[in-house]
C-alpha cells in the first residue's frame, strides 16, 4: 500500500505539473489550490478562473493512448453540450480544448465555477435532469465506444486481486469471476447487447452516474465529469437510483420522447456495476481509502443473490 507520504508526494507532483503546464499556456498562476484529491487531483490555478483535472490513479488497463482518446472525447462532448445551451461545466476558453501531457500526467483544463458546498439534491429531481441530458445527447455526432469501462477493467482487476485476501476473500473472488462470465457475453459489444435485449435502444450517455455528478452553483445546477462518456443503454446512467429515481426518470422521459427504463437491463447493469466496485479494490494499493470506501457496496454485493 502506498504511504501517506508517498501519496502527498504524488499530489505535489500533479500540482506542479498543472502549474507548469498552465503557465506555459499563458495562464497566470500564483496560488494553486487543491480542490479535490482522490482518483484525480483537481487544481485551481488561482487567481485565474481555470481548474485542471490531473488523473493520478488509473486502472492498469488504461494506456496513455487510451487516456488521451478518452480525454479528447470528454472535452468534445462537454464543449458540444455547452454550445447547445445545456448547463454544463465547459472546457476553459483560455486554452485550447486539448489534453496536455506534462511530467508523466495527462491533464485537461476547465472553467472555474463557484459551487455550493454540502448541497443535497433529491434523487427524483436529479433523475429528471438525467433525462434532459439524455435527450440532448441523442444527437451527439461524435464517435463513442460502447460500454467502455467494463472489459478489460473488470477481469484485469479481478486478476490483480488473486492472492490478495487482505483486499478480497478468495471465495468472493471466485464468485465475482463466475458472475462476470455470466454477464460478459451480454455486454461485450453493441451487437451482443442487441441480441440479448432485443428492442432496447442505446445512445450516447454520460457513463458515470450523472445524477451524482451535478455541480450545484449559485446560478443553477451544472452537468459535469464526462470522463467516462460512451454509448450504451440509458440504464447505465440510472443504476442504483432506486424506485423513486426510476419513476421520476420515466415521467420525464415520456415528456421528452425517450423510452422508459427496462427493468431487466437495469438489473443487468447494476450487477455489472457491483462487479466494477469489486474490481476497484485492485486499485487500493495506490489509493488505500478505497478499502473502507468500497466496503458498503462490497457488503451489499456479498449479501445479494448470485447473478447467474
Amino acid at each position: 500500500m502506498i504511504t501517506d507520504e508517498q501519496r502527498a508526494a504524488r499530489t505535489a507532483r500533479a500540482v506542479a505539473a498543472a502549474v507548469s503546464a498552465g503557465r506555459d499556456l499563458g495562464i497566470a498562476v500564483t496560488e494553486p489550490e487543491v480542490l479535490y484529491d482522490v482518483f484525480s487531483v483537481i487544481v485551481r490555478l488561482a487567481p485565474s478562473p481555470v481548474v485542471v483535472r490531473v488523473p493520478t490513479v488509473l486502472p492498469r488497463t488504461t494506456t496513455p493512448e487510451a487516456q488521451l482518446t478518452d480525454q479528447r472525447r470528454e472535452l468534445a462532448v462537454a464543449a458540444w453540450l455547452g454550445e447547445k445551451g445545456l448547463p454544463v461545466v465547459k472546457p476553459s476558453p483560455l486554452v485550447p480544448a486539448e489534453p496536455v501531457r506534462r511530467d508523466g500526467f495527462s491533464m485537461t483544463f476547465w472553467e472555474l465555477v463557484e459551487f455550493v458546498e454540502d448541497a443535497n439534491l433529491a434523487v427524483g429531481y436529479t433523475a429528471k435532469l438525467v433525462a434532459k441530458l439524455h435527450a440532448a445527447l441523442r444527437d451527439y455526432p461524435g464517435e463513442l465506444a460502447f460500454l467502455n469501462g467494463l472489459d478489460p477493467f473488470i477481469p484485469d482487476g479481478l486478476a490483480q486481486l488473486e492472492g490478495r485476501p487482505d483486499l478480497l476473500d478468495p471465495a468472493d473472488l471466485d464468485r465475482a469471476r463466475r458472475e462476470w462470465e455470466t454477464l460478459r457475453p451480454l455486454l461485450e459489444s453493441e451487437e451482443a447487447f442487441a441480441k440479448a435485449f432485443p428492442g432496447v435502444t442505446v445512445q450516447p450517455i454520460h457513463g458515470d452516474s450523472p445524477g451524482y455528478n451535478l455541480i450545484v452553483t449559485t446560478e443553477g445546477d451544472l452537468y459535469s465529469d464526462f470522463e467516462l462518456v460512451k454509448r450504451g443503454p440509458i440504464e447505465s446512467d440510472l443504476a442504483f437510483n432506486g424506485p423513486e429515481g426510476i419513476e421520476a426518470y420515466n415521467a420525464a422521459a415520456e415528456e421528452l420522447g425517450l423510452r422508459e427504463v427496462d427493468e431487466t437491463v437495469l438489473k443487468t447493469i447494476e450487477a455489472a456495476g457491483r462487479l466494477q466496485m469489486v474490481a476497484c479494490l485492485s486499485m487500493a494499493p495506490e489509493l488505500p481509502m478505497l478499502v473502507e470506501g468500497m466496503k458498503p457496496m462490497i457488503d451489499l454485493w456479498r449479501a445479494s443473490p448470485f447473478e447467474g
